[in-house]
C-alpha cells in the first residue's frame, strides 16, 4: 500500500533512508513529513519504501534492499505524480531506474536531471 507517511513514522522513513546509505538531512526529512510530502510503501505493517518530496521534485527514494525489484519505487514515483509533472536530480547508477519510469534525462557531468511529464 502506498500513502502518506504519518507523522510518528519518523524512525521507519529513516531507517529505510539510511538503509539504503543516502546522504539525507534529518531535519528536511522532518520537516518533508510534517508537510506531508513523503510517501511510503507499506507491506505487513511494515515501511518497505520511502520517496520524500519538495513539491513536485523528488528528494530521495529509497526501498529496503529485500523488497527491491518488485515495483515499489515504480509504484511510489506513479503516486507522486498525481501531484503533477515529476522531476529528480539523481547519479548515474540509477538512471536505468528513472528510464523505465518514462523520465526525460539530461546530462550534466556526473549528474542526471529528470523530467517525468504528465501523460496526456
Amino acid at each position: 500500500m502506498i500513502r502518506k507517511a504519518e507523522g510518528d513514522e519518523y524512525e521507519a522513513v529513516m531507517r529505510v533512508l539510511e538503509s539504503a546509505l543516502l546522504d539525507v538531512n534529518p531535519h528536511d526529512v522532518r520537516a518533508a513529513l510534517a508537510g506531508g510530502d513523503v510517501l511510503v510503501a507499506v507491506s505487513e505493517s511494515h515501511v518497505r519504501g520511502v520517496l520524500v518530496l519538495d513539491g513536485t521534485r523528488i528528494e530521495v527514494i529509497a526501498v529496503t534492499r529485500t523488497h527491491r525489484a518488485k515495483g515499489i519505487g515504480s509504484a511510489l514515483v506513479d503516486r507522486a505524480a498525481e501531484r503533477g509533472p515529476l522531476t529528480a536530480d539523481f547519479r548515474s547508477e540509477v538512471r536505468p531506474f528513472y528510464d523505465s519510469l518514462g523520465f526525460e534525462i539530461e546530462c550534466d557531468g556526473d549528474r542526471y536531471h529528470g523530467r517525468l511529464p504528465m501523460e496526456s
